[in-house]
């Protein structure tokens, strides 16, 4: 198993049960439901880079480098932790 896939699996798994202990049952499931799509991307970038065709009213005409598909899954698991700093930034602007 690639290094990317363990180290997203550890921040799920963090992820989980910090929702686990501060939210309970419901909390994990809403923190699951979040943590399906950038998983996806992070463990099947290739595969998923390499579809090309319709998805809903869009249509993909080529294909996307898998580690563009890694990058934007770890963007967005990894989102909970710099959303925070980006508003901070944005509020002390202001």
């Amino acid at each position: 198993m690639d290094l990317w896939r363990w180290l997203s699996l550890i921040v799920a798994l963090i992820y989980l049960s910090i929702a686990a202990f501060a939210s309970g049952v419901g909390g994990v499931l809403r923190t699951f439901a979040f943590l399906v799509i950038p998983m996806a991307c992070i463990w099947f970038g290739d595969e998923m880079g390499d579809y090309v065709g319709y998805l809903g009213s869009q249509s993909i005409t080529g294909k996307t480098p898998g580690f563009l598909v890694r990058l934007g899954g770890w963007l967005l698991i990894l989102s909970p932790l710099w959303m925070p700093l980006i508003a901070g930034f944005i509020r002390w602007l202001n």
